[in-house]
C-alpha cells in the first residue's frame, strides 16, 4: 500500500540511534570548522536544491535565530542574482551547488580554484564536509519523508 507523501515512514533516531549518531558527528564537526553564517548558507542552498522541506524550514528558522542576514537567507535561493553576496560567499555557494548536484564530471576546475583561493585546501575540505554532510541529511530526510512541525 502507497503511504501519503506527507506521511513519515519511520524515524531515523529511534530505528537506528547509532546511524543517527555517526550523521550527528559529521554535525558536530562542521559546526566547529565552518562560520556559522556561511554554514546556515550552505545548508539552506543544498535543501532548497534537494527539495527537502523540513531542512529547508529549519535551515532557515536557525538561521534566523542565529541572527543571519534575513536577506541573505531569503535570497539563497536565487544567490547568483542576489546583490546579497560576497565573492567568498558565491564561491562557497557555486561549490555547495556544484557538489550536490554532481555530475558526470565532477567540480570543474574553476570552481574548484574559486573556492581554494577563499578559503584554502583545508577551508575547502571543511566545506565539502558541510555539503556532504547536509545532503546526507537531506536524503534521509526526504527518503524518510520527515515533515517540518506546523506550530
Amino acid at each position: 500500500m502507497t503511504q501519503h507523501l506527507n506521511t513519515p515512514r519511520i524515524n531515523i533516531n529511534e530505528v537506528s540511534p547509532a546511524a543517527y549518531q555517526a550523521v550527528s558527528g559529521l554535525e558536530k564537526y562542521i559546526r566547529a570548522n565552518v562560520d556559522g553564517d556561511l554554514l546556515h548558507l550552505i545548508k539552506l542552498r543544498a535543501s532548497i536544491l534537494n527539495g527537502c522541506s523540513f531542512c529547508v524550514d529549519m535551515h532557515s528558522r536557525e538561521g534566523l535565530a542565529d541572527g543571519a542576514d534575513s536577506r541573505k537567507l531569503f535570497a539563497v535561493a536565487a544567490w547568483r542574482e542576489g546583490p546579497f553576496f560576497d565573492e567568498r560567499e558565491r564561491a562557497a555557494l557555486e561549490l555547495t551547488d556544484t557538489v550536490t548536484r554532481l555530475g558526470e564530471h565532477g567540480v570543474p576546475d574553476e570552481v574548484w580554484d574559486g573556492a581554494v583561493k577563499h578559503f584554502g585546501e583545508a577551508g575547502v575540505l571543511n566545506l565539502l564536509m558541510a555539503i556532504a554532510t547536509i545532503n546526507v541529511w537531506n536524503r534521509l530526510v526526504v527518503s524518510t519523508r520527515m515533515q517540518p512541525p506546523t506550530v
